[in-house]
């Protein structure tokens, strides 16, 4: 992906090396401390939890924070423009539906944070929190992706980043509540079925973003899709659940598995509409 050089996002709230200091405010996390998990490792917690939902509301407007001396390296430099690009694309996508984007906050952070929805890590990998409207991640998480899930290239990375602004654009659009209310009214399998649509649309949302980014500023390098499609592949619930050696329960699955995840992304990408993402409606395949 070619991003040197190019526009990077003011929306980055850089933690390292004690970077990020309290400039008044409490939290206002209320009873709400439940634990982050990685979207990429679905086999240990619900979506809901890593998303932050089911939190009970509790937003973060009562907290602000400074940016301070967090590394100005070339993590923060990539994320900051592929932040800027998504900002640019749903912009345009809201704009063309009568509606303004407001823009999530993407939080860089080393070994551990916090967050109004819990507790995050290295290990956690990174989340959307609905209560606060940021995004977490630890960059040395990409190292992880690489050497560990096989999703090795930078825009495996932008994926990764795509996908949680997907989560973002969810929120606003309401569909997160909405998930949200239902899964309390049902059977754990059906929440986890609902849990698989919501990640399916993320999914597709950034296959959405990819075919806009490039149709609008060719940044792309010849394999980014395959990085971006093979990422997608290795974090399905039956390829993580093989691979961690434990027995494929498709009851659980709370992300979907690697095929679907792969033609929901590539769905996205082929039209370039968030139209063609209506992964609640009645022609949602074999979910």
């Amino acid at each position: 992906m070619q991003w040197r050089g190019r526009r990077s996002s003011s929306n980055i709230e850089d933690r390292r090396g004690g970077g990020a200091r309290r400039a008044g405010g409490g939290l206002g996390i209320g009873a709400i401390l439940l634990f982050v998990a990685s979207i990429f490792f679905p086999q240990y917690v619900p979506l809901l939890q890593m998303v932050g939902l089911g939190s009970g509301g509790g937003g973060g407007g009562g907290s602000t924070y400074t940016q301070g001396n967090g590394v100005d390296d070339d993590h923060s430099k990539f994320l900051g423009v592929v932040l800027a690009d998504t900002e640019d694309v749903w912009s345009t996508i809201f704009q063309e539906n009568g509606a303004r984007y407001q823009p999530p906050t993407l939080v860089i952070f080393d070994k551990r944070t916090t967050s109004p929805c819990g507790p995050a890590s290295t290990g956690s990998g990174p989340f959307y929190c609905p209560a606060d409207k940021k995004i977490y991640i630890d960059p040395g998480f990409y190292d992880v992706m690489a050497r560990r899930l096989g999703a090795p290239g930078d825009f495996a990375q932008a994926y990764v980043v795509a996908h949680e602004v997907a989560h973002h654009v969810q929120n606003l659009e309401g569909t997160i509540p909405k998930v949200d209310r239902y899964r309390r009214s049902v059977s754990k399998t059906e929440a986890n079925q609902a849990t698989v649509r919501l990640e399916l649309q993320a999914d597709c949302y950034s296959g959405v973003w990819t075919n806009r980014i490039q149709r609008g500023k060719q940044v792309l390098d010849e394999g980014d899709i395959q990085e971006a499609l093979n990422a997608a592949f290795q974090i399905g619930d039956d390829t993580l659940q093989g691979r961690s050696g434990g027995h494929v329960d498709p009851a659980s699955f709370t992300h979907g598995t690697s095929e679907q995840r792969v033609n929901w992304f590539y769905k996205g990408l082929r039209a370039g509409s968030i139209g063609v993402c209506d992964a609640f409606g009645p022609n949602y395949g074999d979910l």
